[in-house]
């Protein structure tokens, strides 16, 4: 019996950046709000380390207890809401998002950091959907 094994040696295509937004290093004060798992409101300051239209990475000013995928609301500075860099999202107010990864922080000195995904409709699938709109109308 013949055992054979087969090695796919095709060049790869893929690209170096598959994200759907740009990604822009700002750092922004800004506070995060969400329930623990009993129900009681909890307060969080942190600082925006990067942007994109759909995402936050955040800096917790303290260690902080949230678990992946919990939905919590960020709320930047109302002084620099109106930044030309900032996604229209985050100029809104406070954005509904979910906890999509946790850094945890270090002895040596770094930061506890949180990435969170905006809870916004993509603007790609928003102009669809009014195209559609338009289309089933004529």
């Amino acid at each position: 019996m013949n055992k054979h094994i087969w090695t796919d040696k095709s060049p790869q295509q893929t690209s170096p950046e598959q994200r759907t937004a740009e990604r822009r290093a700002i750092n922004i004060p800004a506070r995060l709000t969400w329930k623990d798992h009993r129900g009681a409101a909890r307060f969080a300051s942190v600082v925006t380390r990067n942007v994109s239209e759909y995402g936050v990475l955040v800096e917790c000013q303290s260690a902080v207890s949230i678990p992946m995928y919990r939905l919590v609301q960020i709320q930047l500075e109302r002084t620099v809401r109106d930044s030309d860099d900032l996604p229209a999202a985050l100029q809104a107010g406070r954005i509904l998002s979910a906890v999509y990864r946790v850094l945890p922080g270090s002895t040596s000195g770094r930061m506890q950091c949180l990435a969170l995904r905006l809870m916004v409709e993509p603007q790609r699938r928003a102009v669809g959907v009014a195209a559609e709109a338009n289309r089933a109308t004529a």
